[in-house]
């Protein structure tokens, strides 16, 4: 009998969505007065790489930070942005808690739905509005640039998740994140698709990197099951090389997860074979 193979991601989803959880819960619980002994504590703030990017402009002309920013932020978004340009966005496919969220959310909606997941939106109609994150980002940068304040942490929906216990929660955030939630039981990821702004940041190196998902013509079926596995609904059966913006690099394409041909979608170095 086979083995069943690991699966490193959801370990990794996992264990940083909790990492997460037990940081701001804990925050949650000191702001209240709550002794949390030695249980790291820290603003969901201090944990966004997303923060790092939006500061930059103020850091860049008065040498401090947007207000909420923590330098935390800058860290994160340092070795973030390296892993993507390396790798892709595999922050959103591996490590972001709010990502990892929805697609187990989805996982509810996949039970019900069974290949209609994910499928309800045409595909050209599907593609374009997953320009709509790079709005909100364009938004998001210059209204914080602006006003030196984390505008977007009273719209956001990650910070709502982890915070909505809290004073520090906001009805609009709340909102969203309701809207989310309901939306997950459609679609697969459709924060991450349709609004993520820090996606569509990272999603901008996928042109770009030096490690990306290749598909050997010579080996393919044609079954389409990598393209029925992408969250993002990526026609990955139809490219040699995904250079797609939306990419994840969660790597459910791959024959290693989806495809039933041995090394013949994988995450490579180089130029595929056609």
């Amino acid at each position: 009998m086979a083995s069943k193979r690991i699966n490193y991601r959801l370990i990794s989803q996992i264990v940083f969505f909790a990492l997460i959880a037990v940081i701001t819960v804990s925050h949650g619980l000191a702001e209240r007065g709550v002794d949390v002994g030695n249980v790291p504590s820290s603003s969901i703030h201090s944990v966004c790489p997303f923060g790092g990017v939006v500061s930059i402009y103020r850091f860049v002309t008065a040498g401090n930070y947007v207000q909420k920013i923590h330098q935390s932020s800058f860290v994160l978004m340092t070795l973030v942005f390296i892993s993507a340009v390396a790798f892709g966005p595999v922050f959103c496919g591996w490590v972001c808690p709010f990502g990892s969220f929805q697609e187990w959310l989805g996982s509810i909606g996949k039970r019900i739905f069974k290949r209609r997941y994910n499928r309800f939106i045409p595909p050209n109609l599907d593609k374009l509005l997953g320009f709509m994150r790079y709005v909100v980002l364009i938004w998001v940068v210059y209204v914080t640039a602006v006003s030196a304040k984390l505008v977007f942490a009273e719209y956001d929906p990650y910070n709502a998740l982890f915070t909505f216990w809290t004073s520090e929660a906001q009805v609009a955030g709340i909102v969203i994140l309701v809207l989310v939630i309901a939306a997950s039981m459609f679609v697969e990821r459709p924060w991450c698709k349709y609004a993520c702004p820090y996606g569509a940041l990272l999603g901008l190196t996928n042109l770009i990197r030096p490690v990306s998902i290749k598909r050997n013509a010579d080996t393919c079926i044609s079954c389409g099951k990598c393209d029925r596995a992408c969250p993002m609904n990526i026609n990955v059966s139809g490219t040699g090389n995904v250079r797609d913006i939306r990419c994840i690099s969660c790597l459910e394409c791959t024959s290693e997860s989806a495809c039933p041909v041995k090394d013949t979608v994988n995450m490579a170095l180089g130029t595929p074979r056609r």
